[in-house]
């Protein structure tokens, strides 16, 4: 249990920004989704403009330390080659 003032304070802070990063967190995932639910119904073109409002959100997060920007990269390019398959 938080003693000092700025040990309480620290806590609240820590408190509000993982609320913050969960959500941030929880919409990445949401954008992700549905460019896995466009790939599975095999519509190319619905995965391509879910791919393309995916990305910025996806480095957005990387920006905000949600995830580490290699993995950004990676998962849209991974999910960029499956779309391409697609065809």
């Amino acid at each position: 249990m938080a003693n000092t003032p700025s040990a309480k304070k620290a806590t609240r802070k820590i408190e509000a920004r993982t609320a913050i990063n969960k959500s941030r967190r929880s919409r990445m995932r949401t954008f992700l989704r549905k460019v896995e639910e466009a790939i599975a119904s095999g519509n190319k073109t619905a995965a391509n403009e879910a791919l393309k409002a995916a990305q910025p959100e996806l480095q957005r997060a990387a920006t905000n330390g949600i995830v580490h920007k290699n993995l950004a990269d990676r998962k849209v390019s991974r999910l960029n080659n499956r779309i391409k398959a697609l065809a």
